[in-house]
């Protein structure tokens, strides 16, 4: 018994499919931000984007003072959170890039705390902690202004914040 030919299907993508993945690539493309969109877009003006910017960057450089005021009281502690800080540091770098310069506290390890920073509990695990709790608010702040900033400044908060999330779970791990 001779088997019947199978049906003749072409090879290939089918018209219908190109079409909808040519459609799709249009919609993609028409979302991402090129270029041109790291000061227009949503977000509003580029002095709303370099004041987000500022503001960002201070907050940075007060965490990276909690982390001098933590190392300072609890030296045995360098190991541990000296990567996280460095981060913390670069951070702060990368928010100061393309807005203008401002007087801001030293990037290097202070010997003291400065008059902002708040004590420091003299228990290990307690500091630890309130230092989790500070990237983590650190975090959400920066994870709500998302939607107020324009593309690529956008960008770099959800990866900070992203960041800063993970710190206060390695904080909070270590501190257990």
């Amino acid at each position: 018994m001779p088997y019947p030919p199978p049906p003749r299907t072409p090879s290939g993508p089918r018209r219908r499919t190109l079409l909808a993945s040519a459609a799709g690539v249009a919609l993609l493309s028409g979302c991402s931000a090129g270029p041109e969109d790291s000061g227009g877009g949503r977000g509003g003006s580029p002095a709303a984007a370099d004041r987000a910017r500022a503001r960002a960057a201070r907050d940075s450089a007060r965490l990276a003072e909690r982390y001098d005021a933590v190392l300072a009281a609890h030296p045995a502690l360098v190991e541990r959170l000296a990567p996280l800080r460095a981060e913390v540091v670069r951070h702060r770098k990368a928010f100061e890039e393309g807005t203008a310069p401002s007087p801001s506290p030293s990037l290097s390890p202070s010997p003291s705390a400065s008059a902002s920073t708040p004590p420091v509990p003299a228990d290990e695990k307690t500091a630890l902690a309130e230092l989790a709790a500070a990237e983590r608010t650190l975090a959400d702040r920066r994870a709500k202004a998302l939607m107020d900033v324009p593309g690529e400044l956008a960008r770099l908060l959800a990866s900070v914040a992203a960041a800063g999330a993970a710190h206060a779970y390695l904080l909070t791990e270590a501190g257990k």
